[in-house]
């Protein structure tokens, strides 16, 4: 089931550093398209998968926990079965939101990350939401 109203969408879509979990050099891929959209419209973007590595011009790490500076969302590009522990990471790392990408659902993990006080956007694509909910 999708979760994310309106003003939650909008909250989320302006904040300006966005974690990607599981983006990597492959353009044939929906997170490198996505972060590409995301950081063609001022937001900084963190690749995040097991390799590391640069994407997009930004240096990539291992996991949510290695980044050294804040992050204000935890974008998840993995599977529903593999999102909940990037979910429990964001909560761990003091994110402000999660955004579960479009088919990735895990209504635990999102309900742990409400408790949390993370704003919550899951079975949802910020590139599909931008023009319906362009952040101000």
């Amino acid at each position: 089931m999708a979760r994310g109203d309106a003003e939650t969408i909008e909250r989320v879509l302006r904040h300006q550093v966005w974690a990607v979990v599981g983006l990597t050099g492959n353009p044939s891929r929906p997170a490198h398209r996505v972060a590409r959209f995301l950081q063609d419209r001022g937001k900084r973007i963190v690749p995040v998968n097991p390799r590391g590595g640069t994407v997009h011009g930004q240096p990539g790490y291992r996991s949510l926990a290695d980044i050294p500076f804040p992050v204000d969302v935890v974008d998840v590009f993995r599977r529903s079965e593999a999102a909940g522990a990037h979910v429990d990471e964001a909560i761990a790392a003091g994110a402000k939101a999660v955004w579960l990408q479009l088919g990735v659902i895990d209504e635990g993990a999102a309900d742990r990350a409400g408790a949390a006080g993370l704003d919550v956007v899951m079975d949802h694509c910020p590139a599909i939401e931008w023009p319906a909910h362009r952040p101000r």
